[in-house]
């Protein structure tokens, strides 16, 4: 199964991209993994203009058929063990999986319409940067869930 982070927002600091690069390089098997950014719009105008126009290049990076997931504070949180069993449903549907993190003013409603699940890591705010690390990280234990490697502890 593929599957496709795609952040809002400019380059990482070396920090996130060294983590991020981690994570991915530790995934084999089950999943191949992409990690993709888009720029984030200038917001010297209007900050709903900024985020349609967020909106509009992130819908264009979705490939048909892909299961859309956004990362939006207001949307499901699961546990650990919930995201492997969730990732085992997907790699039992036969469709890849692209994640969303928006910008920093979050997601366009056209984006959200589109999604067909919005996963919250957790009720706090964290920085864009970070959920890119937060969301490798969880994706490389609910795969070593699924391997029955012992990475993960219950």
């Amino acid at each position: 199964m593929h599957i496709r982070l795609i952040a809002v927002g400019g380059r990482p600091p070396a920090w996130v991209a060294s983590g991020v690069e981690d994570f991915r390089r530790r995934m084999s098997g089950a999943f191949r993994l992409t990690v993709e950014a888009i720029p984030a719009a200038r917001r010297g105008g209007s900050i709903r203009t900024a985020i349609e126009d967020e909106g509009r290049r992130l819908l264009e990076c979705l490939r048909t058929g892909d299961f859309v997931v956004a990362l939006d504070e207001h949307g499901r949180e699961l546990s650990t063990l919930e995201l492997a069993a969730w990732l085992r449903e997907r790699m039992q549907d036969g469709r890849d999986v692209t994640l969303l993190v928006g910008g920093p003013d979050g997601l366009a409603e056209s984006v959200l319409g589109r999604c067909d699940l919005r996963w919250s890591l957790s009720r706090l705010t964290f920085p864009h940067a970070l959920v890119r690390i937060l969301v490798m990280e969880q994706l490389y234990r609910a795969q070593s869930i699924l391997g029955n490697h012992p990475y993960h502890r219950e």
